[in-house]
């Protein structure tokens, strides 16, 4: 890592770095085939890595993004730049609560609804060392060109479900199809909107092209034993047990899981906060006390400067023009390794005097994403 040259590129960007793509294999599951990578790179980090199905966004986790440096090959991730630059980058308030950027975003790309599953409480996650994983759910799209096999979300419970229904089935996890969802509700997705899931509550992911704000960490435990014909471990629900013993019924917000009005508590429409002739700003993730997420819209051949409380990750999903200082497009097609001109970290002094943001285009909107911590929520 350099410094001197993370220093360079901050100064250089007015307080705004460029991204690079940052792609995550797995070796479950089917991909979606909408992150817009080339078809021959979805395989791209080998077969035993399993196929791309998601891209990080603005991550300080382990696998961080790297900043663009300009070359070919970058050197600087951001997670560095966030430990060199401190409160510069991401404002005192998250430096000192926090010691870094906590959440990120991603885009969580399968063809198949994903397993009934749960992200630990902070309580605990903490018996087992880790940190409990809010996250929120909104649906571009842009992004959206096909539903995949089942667009539909499973969510908790029935109201009428007691512990020990759900307990005489993970009783047989090792034994035969347990059928977990039988027991549960979804939801058909709508474009456009979202959900926002509060740890400790199964969902079994539907197959639209996810955004999703989330908490830095991995947490989690897999409750259903089949899903679409292929058998998950019972692996994940052993490490998310303090010494892999104890009861999984106690991993759950059991009174979220079943509440009768999960729908009107958790259902994410968005919320207008800016319309005018240049431009319009929704919250697509808010009532969390944990992050929060924007969706911007400006209109054809239009400049608008966006002012915003905080430091923030964006990337652009549909347009081009200039953002900030740079050039900037929606990627159409991306090879592995290849730089972009879509994602962007806007440091919090860059974001309360403004980002002027040019739609390069006469008849296209330019629309952006944005994520944020808990120090900008609505």
């Amino acid at each position: 890592m350099s410094r001197v040259k993370i220093r360079h590129l901050f100064d250089k960007g007015n307080g705004i770095l460029r991204l690079r793509p940052n792609f995550v294999a797995y070796n479950f599951s089917k991909p979606g085939y909408r992150l817009r990578l080339h078809p021959d790179d979805y395989y791209g980090f080998g077969m035993a890595r399993g196929a791309i199905k998601e891209r990080l966004l603005a991550s300080v986790m382990a696998n961080s993004n790297y900043v663009d440096t300009g070359e070919e090959i970058s050197d600087i991730t951001l997670r560095e730049a966030v430990e060199e630059l401190g409160p510069e980058l991401i404002g005192e308030e998250l430096m000192t609560k926090h010691g870094t950027f906590p959440i990120h975003a991603k885009f969580f790309d399968y063809g198949e609804p994903l397993f009934h599953h749960i992200h630990l409480g902070f309580e605990n996650a903490a018996r087992i060392g880790q940190f409990g994983k809010p996250e929120a759910y909104f649906f571009p799209p842009q992004l959206n060109n096909h539903a995949g096999t089942f667009p539909h979300t499973y969510f908790g419970f029935d109201t009428s479900v007691t512990k020990e229904q759900v307990r005489e089935r993970m009783a047989d996890f090792d034994e035969r199809d347990t059928r977990l969802t039988e027991l549960s509700r979804a939801f058909r997705l709508e474009l456009g909107t979202g959900w926002y899931v509060p740890p400790g509550v199964l969902h079994a992911p539907g197959s639209y092209l996810t955004y999703e704000p989330q908490w830095n960490s991995q947490s989690g435990a897999v409750f259903e034993n089949v899903t679409a014909g292929a058998i998950n471990s019972r692996d994940s629900i052993t490490r998310s047990l303090p010494d892999g013993k104890g009861d999984p019924i106690d991993l759950l917000d059991w009174e979220i899981n079943v509440d009768p009005d999960f729908r009107q508590k958790y259902f994410r429409p968005p919320v207008v906060c800016t319309d005018d002739p240049t431009h319009m700003e929704k919250w697509i993730t808010y009532d969390t006390p944990y992050f929060s997420a924007k969706e911007l819209t400006i209109y054809p051949g239009q400049t608008v400067t966006v002012k915003d409380n905080a430091a923030h990750g964006c990337v652009l999903v549909q347009g081009h023009g200039t953002f900030g200082s740079f050039a900037a497009e929606t990627a159409q097609m991306i090879r592995i390794n290849q730089r972009t001109a879509d994602e962007y970290f806007v440091s919090e002094t860059a974001a309360q005097a403004g980002v002027t943001i040019v739609n390069g285009s006469e008849f296209e909107p330019l629309v952006v994403l944005k994520h944020f911590g808990d120090n900008n929520l609505y």
